[in-house]
């Protein structure tokens, strides 16, 4: 009975849509060297992913799903017993493998909207309490899944460049929109109710979601359709929290995409995501922090800070480590000298972030490793103070704004003021902004106040050092005019 009811329902779209739809399947093939994805994965084309046993859920194909996939109207699953039901639901999942040309509105219209029904009932299946997916269906499902996002990105908007070119910022750009996205949405959204369905056991799902899988999902974080990127960054979440034995590789593997990006590409799309990710699983290391954790913060994210481009993900990098410091109170000597090591020389707006992630890394340091790096830190501060760009010395001097750097300074005050006091005096004398000058008179007092014997021998100090300054002057210019005259004298 089941089979005439399919029989009766089928009504495959015309030969010349088909030979369009093999075309477009066949340009889906063609890899370009900016884009290409793992060696494992590369190996394998979206059509022979369909139709071998190297496909990433690595299980056989069902033998009545050996032919090209077509797209026809089906009887809903609601509409046939539970019995007759899994061999739909697999017909269905094959039948969405089909790809549609969404270059012209008007090519395909029936088929594109049989494939989105089609796809609109199979996530509300799942999404269902009652749903019942075996091992069969789900190899099914994601091999659907897999033909769909596994694809041939389209080029970058700045192909093969590390940046934009001069004068474009690249958070301005408007960012490129995915057409056949009405699909795509659809297919994400079924992976990840698959993911994070109570029904479905990791040990069977491991089957499908395996190494192979999670590698070509994060080789789909080099699209440049911001919501592509929004559900990968959700599914590959829910698959760390899930699948407990992919926790080393998908760290590993993210580790391995920030090297990539720092030492070879350095292209930035979906680096913020990907620490976004990271952020949750920093979260949730456990104390003491195993070596391998450290040696990926100083080897794969602070070296984050020297990119051309930080500003794109600077955000959920200083949240990544603020984390770091949070959790390990030892690792505040390590970031912040890391701070230093990549500090901005020519960049103002850079260097005005780095004194925010500074700040927020300050906030979260115990006395005990603060002293450890207090010198060259207040070198760097010192040298901000005196900045002739007013955001910079501005943001600056609002470090003096939190209560916990002014108790961290207090403790250390006989080291800090002789380095700060300078740079302070400066302001007051010569700097061109109002609110920098008004903002060093402000700190100055609170020095003042919390010590001020302290702040007396400073001055003094500086008092000196400015008459020593004013005397070798003199003595230069003396030097300067002697020489002038024994010019003139042998002319």
């Amino acid at each position: 009975m089941f089979n005439k009811i399919i029989k009766l329902g089928q009504k495959k779209f015309n030969k010349s849509d088909q030979h369009h739809q093999d075309n477009n399947a066949s340009t889906n093939n063609v890899v370009r060297a900016s884009r290409t994805t793992t060696a494992a994965a590369s190996s394998v084309s979206n059509g022979e992913s369909q139709a071998t046993a190297s496909s990433p859920s690595q299980t056989p194909i069902h033998p009545m799903f050996t032919s090209t996939p077509t797209l026809e109207v089906l009887p809903l699953l609601k509409d046939v017993s539970s019995s007759d039901r899994p061999l739909l639901f697999m017909k269905k999942a094959h039948m969405c493998s089909c790809h549609c040309d969404f270059s012209d509105t008007l090519i395909m219209p029936r088929e594109k909207e049989i494939k989105r029904q089609t796809l609109l009932e199979l996530v509300d299946f799942l999404h269902s309490s009652s749903a019942k997916v075996n091992e069969t269906m789900q190899s099914e499902l994601i091999r659907m899944v897999s033909a769909n996002i596994f694809r041939c990105l389209p080029p970058a908007h700045y192909e093969n460049t590390g940046a934009p070119p001069e004068g474009n910022d690249p958070e301005e750009e408007e960012p490129y929109l995915e057409p056949w996205w009405p699909h795509l949405q659809l297919v994400y959204e079924l992976l990840l109710r698959y993911v994070v369905s109570s029904e479905i056991e990791p040990k069977t799902a491991k089957k499908f979601i395996n190494h192979i899988f999670v590698s070509r999902l994060l080789d789909l974080f080099d699209s440049e359709d911001p919501r592509e990127r929004e559900y990968l960054k959700t599914v590959l979440h829910r698959i760390y929290g899930k699948f407990i034995f992919h926790r080393p590789f998908i760290r590993c593997s993210i580790y391995n995409v920030f090297y990539k990006f720092l030492y070879e590409t350095e292209r930035c799309i979906g680096i913020g995501e990907l620490l976004e990710i990271l952020g949750s699983v920093i979260n949730g290391f456990t104390v003491p922090m195993r070596e391998e954790h450290r040696l990926y913060l100083v080897k794969a994210i602070l070296p984050l800070h020297k990119s051309k481009s930080i500003s794109i993900y600077h955000q959920q990098l200083s949240y990544c480590v603020t984390q770091f410091v949070e959790k390990d109170y030892k690792l505040a000597d390590t970031v912040i000298r890391g701070l230093l090591k990549f500090w901005p020389l020519t960049n103002c707006q850079k260097e005005v972030l780095f004194l925010g992630e500074l700040e927020e890394v300050l906030d979260a340091t115990e006395p005990s490793e603060f002293q450890h790096c207090v010198v060259p830190l207040f070198t760097q501060i010192g040298k901000c103070l005196n900045s002739a760009h007013f955001q910079v010395a501005e943001r600056a001097l609002f470090l003096w704004n939190n209560e916990h750097i002014v108790g961290l300074i207090a403790q250390n005050k006989d080291v800090i003021f002789p380095i700060i006091f300078e740079a302070l005096e400066r302001n007051m004398k010569g700097h061109w902004n109002q609110a920098v000058h008004g903002l060093s008179e402000n700190v100055r007092r609170m020095f003042l106040e919390m010590d001020t014997e302290l702040f007396e021998e400073c001055e003094k100090q500086h008092s000196e050092n400015e008459a020593k300054a004013c005397e070798l002057l003199e003595q230069r210019e003396l030097t300067w005019k002697r020489l002038e005259e024994a010019a003139s004298l042998a002319a």
